[in-house]
């Protein structure tokens, strides 16, 4: 029986004043526009980002396939990290749907990419080569260990793409676990983006769905690139409604997803065959080492005491763990001493 599933935080389930919220929401049709609960959502998102408009979709991924389809034109290039979820584990969906090519950047351990990395990536006007039109960044670095990046650390990398006038859109799956570890507004942290796409599905524990931000026209086409990917849905003020009450109360709850996070990371660290940077752990994402050859063995092990985590691909000898909604103290020790029992026996 699993105890602690700590395999992403896409797993936790929505609080009870969510689960009122959804049986009471008003609804509507939101392909019509007229579904009163997301309309409330996408508003108040909007707001809270400081942006001009915002639109409702299915998940992380689709945000960020939508923005750049909404954003690009067949045969462009858009500039992303070497880590970046967009670039690893999004399936190449800006290439399938749109003919858009990828252009990786190394990213830096704090998240970013260099200023020269970028500017070196930009196709100079030559017709045998793809234009370049968009530079995508992503915060937290899922990748990088669930680094916060900095406001500085964006606009280093926005203003050499607005040098090339280029649009700039920011994965923020996990946005608002970078605003409560800097005490920085999401606002602040996207003012120099053109677009942003947040999960509800992951610290914030909806069980399903990411907003969209822009200006208007980007989101009026964003609406046409969502009907195409087949991602518009009719009485979706079911989930729109534990949205709203994820922005008004699971928020600052995630400071205590990384007071988990930092006594898991620090209890991991003092394990014999782990190998683990503390100063990249500032929110629910730890990342960390293990013996070459067993990544495989250590989660199914694991999983066979209750603790459940991604296994990794072979070969590979990074290991992720997530805290969320759901996990408290009792679970972390827990996790700690099936983790110290389970290295004892690959040692």
């Amino acid at each position: 029986m699993i105890r602690v599933d700590l395999r992403s935080d896409t797993v936790s389930h929505p609080s009870p004043e969510m689960m009122k919220a959804m049986a009471e929401a008003e609804l509507g049709d939101d392909v019509y526009g007229d579904d009163p609960t997301v309309n409330c959502l996408q508003e108040k998102s909007a707001d809270i980002l400081g942006k001009e408009d915002a639109v409702f979709v299915a998940s992380g991924t689709m945000s960020n396939l939508v923005a750049i389809l909404a954003q690009t034109q067949r045969g462009d290039e858009v500039i992303v990290g070497s880590q970046a979820h967009i670039f690893r584990a999004e399936a190449g969906g800006a290439s399938v749907l749109g003919g858009v090519n990828y252009h990786a950047v190394t990213n830096e351990p704090d998240g970013t990419m260099p200023a020269e990395g970028i500017e070196a990536a930009v196709r100079p006007d030559d017709i045998h080569m793809p234009p370049t039109s968009l530079l995508c960044l992503e915060n937290t670095h899922n990748g990088a260990g669930g680094v916060a990046v900095t406001p500085s650390g964006t606009r280093a990398m926005t203003d050499v793409a607005r040098a090339h006038g280029l649009r700039v859109h920011m994965d923020g799956a996990r946005l608002f676990n970078a605003s409560v570890a800097l005490e920085c507004p999401a606002s602040v942290l996207v003012e120099d983006v053109d677009t942003v796409g947040f999960c509800l599905s992951k610290g914030l524990s909806c069980p399903i769905g990411s907003v969209l931000a822009g200006d208007a026209s980007f989101v009026d086409e964003a609406r046409k690139w969502r009907k195409i990917v087949g991602g518009s849905m009719r009485q979706v003020g079911i989930i729109a409604a534990a949205g709203i009450v994820a922005l008004e109360t699971m928020v600052e709850r995630m400071a205590d997803d990384h007071s988990n996070a930092r006594r898991l990371a620090e209890g991991l660290a003092n394990i014999d065959g782990i190998g683990l940077d503390l100063e990249r752990v500032q929110t629910n994402i730890i990342r960390f080492s293990v013996p070459q050859n067993s990544g495989i063995r250590i989660a199914s092990r694991l999983g066979d005491e209750g603790v459940l985590i991604n296994p990794t691909r072979c070969g590979e000898v990074s290991l992720r763990m997530v805290t969320h909604y759901g996990i408290d103290a009792s679970d972390i020790e827990f996790t700690l001493s099936v983790m110290s029992n389970v290295m004892s026996e690959i040692a």
